[in-house]
């Protein structure tokens, strides 16, 4: 009854039965097809293939079409035609009803952004880029302190996807952003994708200077103007600015990158940014369960981290923190140290660097040993916890759409104390990314995670299962009601539960105690525990911080509630946060960190 009852709905909305949806990332192109079954839309099958940005092939299409091929090889149904072009409605015997798809190709959608001042319109414009999911190449400001001449020098060399220019409140002066609008003028810039086209550039500023801005930029850029993100002092409104970025991204950027427009023609609705396809899906779970949750997308190139705090969304990407091209990088910006305290052997500085760098120039390449995956893992830790503090800087201040704020704070948004990102409110990490969704074992992506971010209190842990979240946020925009169920059903893999007791104390001393099930508990400070606990189950607990340590109820208050099971359990996290600290001696450390990892590996 309850699966007729669903059919008719579907009709009556022209709901469609199968769906595939593909992401195009800068290493992998990665295809799933959903489809309806007995009433309920699930993923039916995966597949993937190198993405074909680059030369020799210079179309994505190929990429995409290989990765749609093996999906259609694992289902036994045709879904290609001898033209290698997509069948379409699904007669029952082949082909597809709808195709969507997100891409990260190329290097993404890499943006400049102005404004008048840094801490103020400046802010707010890279806030509204990083939502509209790219990467930020540069924030130019007018208080700055750089030249104009230096200024114009970047920008003729960063050859930016898209410009976003801001400033002023409406009504206020007009002077200062319009010699912004003057120093794009002079630098002539010309889009990284093309010299044949302008370079597009959304105006968001003081609406009484859309006049003179226009005058100066109209007839050397491809001008477009959206309502001013700081109308006030008070308010911003980033939601225009965004849309607009994420229209201009299809019709100028997409248009103008290899085999493209042989994308743009095959979907069925507009090509998403993949890091706004993923934040998308990130809010619509916060929204749903009503909580405070962070999300990591780690890829080749970049990392991107997304939080939801009380309602607000806060997307940050770390350009050059990645696990091929970028890589590298990780280690240049972490140091040497920083990325062997995780490795439970020695290994030499050359051999180190060496072996990343062998990672950067074939980036598609997986780990050969243990080894291998040791070190991979511990880059990941690194590049993990660089985004997430460079993330905790940046989520300050005013946020959202018409989000009230004290105007003193504006010009202090640096102190991480200011951050919106508090730990011990946090309810859920979600971890996306080849290296956490295709760990070995569950086991490792749940403690990178935890290594990386220290989380505090009580906090859930969820891995993307087969990486598809971008393609789900997506299909989000246009069905999303299938997306979270997909999400919840297929994509979420619940971990456990992270309890970690936050206060200063010394090795040995009695952090914790409290009851889990029918199982009493002490955990003292430097120590890992893990107690099976099977997801879909849950425990009621009661548990007992010692004097000075707070698990969420505050400083040595009884924490009483449910904890939820997982794949690798519940793990009592005893090490101490910030500042966190591994020991001294090399043997004690590898030791330490060896039998951390067996605690937690015990799971399988």
């Amino acid at each position: 009854m309850r699966w007729r009852k669903a059919l008719e709905i579907m009709s009556k909305v022209n709901v469609p039965h199968s769906i595939i949806a593909t992401d195009c990332g800068s290493t992998t192109t990665k295809a799933i097809l959903i489809e309806e079954r007995e009433g309920e839309y699930r993923l039916a099958a995966r597949g993937e293939a190198p993405t074909t940005v680059e030369a020799p092939a210079e179309d994505v299409t190929l990429g995409v079409r290989n990765a749609i091929a093996e999906v259609s090889e694992l289902i036994g149904r045709p879904l290609l035609d001898g033209q290698r072009n997509l069948i379409k409605p699904y007669d029952g015997k082949q082909g597809v009803d709808m195709y969507l798809s997100t891409s990260s190709a190329g290097g993404g959608l890499q943006m400049i952004v102005a404004g008048v001042v840094r801490q103020m319109s400046a802010a707010s414009a890279q806030k509204a880029a990083l939502g509209a999911g790219a990467v930020v190449m540069e924030t130019f400001a007018a208080n700055d302190r750089r030249l104009a001449h230096e200024k114009t020098e970047i920008i003729r060399r960063l050859r930016p996807d898209m410009v976003l220019l801001a400033g002023g409140v409406d009504g206020g002066t007009k002077k200062h952003v319009t010699e912004l609008a003057q120093l794009f003028a002079a630098a002539d810039a010309r889009p990284r994708l093309g010299s044949s086209y302008s370079l597009p550039v959304i105006y968001a500023g003081n609406r009484e200077a859309r006049a003179a801005v226009g005058e100066i930029l109209m007839k050397k850029t491809a001008l477009e103007f959206v309502e001013n993100l700081r109308p006030t002092l008070e308010t911003e409104n980033l939601q225009p600015a965004r849309l607009k970025i994420q229209e201009q991204f299809l019709e100028h950027v997409m248009a103008h990158a290899p085999g493209y427009p042989n994308l743009i023609a095959m979907a069925d609705r507009p090509i998403m940014p993949t890091p706004a396809a993923v934040g998308s899906i990130i809010q619509r779970v916060a929204d749903k369960y009503k909580a405070n949750v962070l999300g990591v997308d780690i890829g080749g190139a970049t990392t991107d981290v997304f939080s939801v705090f009380s309602g607000v969304y806060n997307r940050t990407v770390s350009a050059n923190y990645g696990m091929s091209y970028s890589i590298s990088n990780v280690l240049s910006e972490a140091g040497e140290d920083s990325v062997k305290r995780w490795v439970p052997f020695k290994i030499s500085g050359s051999v180190l660097r060496n072996s990343l760098k062998n990672k950067m120039i074939r980036p598609t390449s997986i780990p050969y040993t243990v080894e291998d995956l040791q070190l991979e893992q511990a880059l990941c830790r690194e590049a993990l916890r660089l985004s997430f503090e460079q993330h905790r800087l940046l989520a300050t201040g005013l946020k959202g759409v018409q989000r009230q704020a004290d105007i003193g704070a504006m010009f202090d948004q640096s102190k991480d104390d200011d951050s919106l990102v508090n730990l011990l409110a946090l309810d859920m990490i979600i971890g996306s990314g080849g290296v956490l969704s295709h760990a070995p074992k569950r086991s490792q992506a749940a403690l990178m995670m935890v290594d990386a971010f220290l989380p505090e209190g009580i906090t859930r842990l969820a891995v993307d299962s087969i990486f598809m979240m971008p393609q789900l946020g997506v299909l989000g925009e246009v069905f999303p009601d299938i997306a979270t169920s997909v999400f919840e059903k297929d994509c979420l893999v619940e971990l456990g539960t992270c309890v970690a007791p936050v206060g200063p104390g010394r090795t040995g001393r009695t952090m914790l105690t409290g009851q889990i099930g029918d199982r009493l508990i002490s955990l003292n400070f430097g120590d890992l525990q893990l107690i099976p606990l099977a997801g879909g189950q849950n425990v009621y607990v009661e548990l007992q911080p010692a004097r000075g340590f707070d698990i969420g109820a505050g400083p040595g208050q009884l924490w009483k509630g449910v904890l939820y099971g997982g794949q690798v359990g519940i793990l009592l996290d005893g090490r101490g946060r910030r500042p966190f600290s591994l020991a001294v001696s090399e043997e004690e450390r590898l030791q330490q960190v060896k039998r951390w990892q067996d605690t937690v590996e015990r799971a399988h």
